[in-house]
């Protein structure tokens, strides 16, 4: 079996890395020499550059300008973003756009399926929920009223919540179906609250408050929000997967060049055998990963439901990434907590992804019940 990316595959890849390139990872202060986030909007030059590159619309078909690739693609880019930490939120408007693609209705995907994928709208996503630990379709409520939508009830650290142009809301209805609502951040009965991530950035939680929503901007369509919700998650664990190879990287190129006893400490083997670890969780985190968005991308079925390679996915990011940083810390010894060097900076970041995807036990669980429904074989 051939698992080569495609040609179209590697030039999003390449792509990407021609526009990463100039990008540097310690140009944005850090968290701890800052009182609030360490910079008011995302990088919108280098939003622009990207849009200019094609980038934002990966996932769109021809008849909106995108180039029509896969997740499998989409992962690939923001694999290169993650290792430079860049600071756009590509991940939740690709996500978003994609989802209008295939599940808005007519109207709705003429409006705004183009722009988002110009970057002329941006797009963000609400997925944590109340308190971040809670399905996030159960935080707001959805009701139909007078020909709208309202919504009621709220939704913690939206990414770029002050820079959207529409924040996508998923909510539950009294039947108990998920929809999803493209709410305005300036809307009536629309409020947000400032909150600030571990890696200095600025979220939002929303707070909806009989908001209404026209019915043209919601999508009612079953399955909807889990497909997005599986986008995400296996975006992010993209970015957990290129954070760790850059930090990977600079921990070999540190220890290749720190001397002690008059050998590179990288010789040690006590050095050798951790750095040989971290490598493997980093093969494990790309091999499933790989897995999880081939499986989204290309809708096939198997022996197990999607959700089964995402929760996979999902625990070897979680910690993986986690001990790579530490390893790296630790190996790096006290030059590791040096501000004016960008590994803290890439700690911070591996921690907010951590927490994002959530703990490696409750994945466990979650696919241990998958396959106690699915037995195989």
């Amino acid at each position: 079996m051939d698992f080569t990316f495609t040609e179209e595959q590697q030039a999003a890849a390449e792509a990407a890395r021609g526009v990463f390139a100039g990008v540097v990872p310690d140009g944005v202060p850090s968290p701890a020499m800052t009182a609030g986030a360490v910079a008011e909007g995302f990088d919108r030059p280098l939003w622009n550059t990207l849009a200019d590159a094609d980038l934002l619309s990966l996932l769109l078909a021809g008849e909106h300008g995108g180039a029509g690739l896969d997740a499998v693609a989409l992962c690939l880019v923001l694999c290169e973003s993650a290792q430079v930490l860049a600071r756009v939120p590509l991940l939740e408007n690709s996500a978003a756009a994609a989802a209008v693609q295939a599940y808005g209705g007519p109207e709705l995907r003429a409006r705004l399926v183009a722009r988002a994928g110009r970057g002329e709208t941006v797009l963000t996503v609400a997925a944590s929920g109340r308190t971040g630990h809670d399905p996030a379709e159960l935080a707001v409520t959805a009701r139909r009223e007078n020909g709208a939508w309202v919504l009621d009830g709220a939704q913690t650290a939206v990414p770029w919540a002050y820079d959207a142009d529409l924040v996508v809301v998923p909510a539950h209805t009294a039947a108990g179906a998920s929809v999803l609502a493209l709410v305005a951040p300036t809307g009536d009965g629309v409020a947000l609250a400032e909150q600030f991530s571990t890696t200095g950035e600025r979220l939002g939680e929303l707070r909806l408050d009989a908001a209404r929503v026209a019915a043209g901007d919601v999508i009612d369509a079953e399955g909807a929000w889990e497909w997005l919700r599986g986008l995400l998650t296996v975006g992010t664990c993209a970015q957990a997967l290129g954070l760790g190879r850059r930090v990977l990287r600079m921990t070999g190129e540190y220890t290749s060049g720190r001397e002690q006893f008059g050998f590179p400490v990288a010789t040690f083997q006590a050095v050798a055998v951790q750095a040989a670890d971290r490598y493997i969780d980093l093969r494990a985190m790309e091999a499933t990963l790989w897995q999880a968005a081939w499986r989204l991308g290309a809708g096939t079925q198997g022996a197990l439901p999607v959700a089964g390679e995402i929760a996979v996915a999902k625990i070897w990011a979680s910690e993986g990434v986690r001990r790579i940083v530490q390893t790296a810390q630790h190996l790096h010894g006290g030059f590791g907590a040096d501000v004016e060097y960008p590994l803290h900076r890439y700690h911070a970041w591996a921690k907010h992804l951590e927490l994002s995807l959530g703990p490696a036990a409750a994945h466990e669980e979650a696919l241990g019940d998958l396959l106690a429904a699915h037995p195989l074989g």
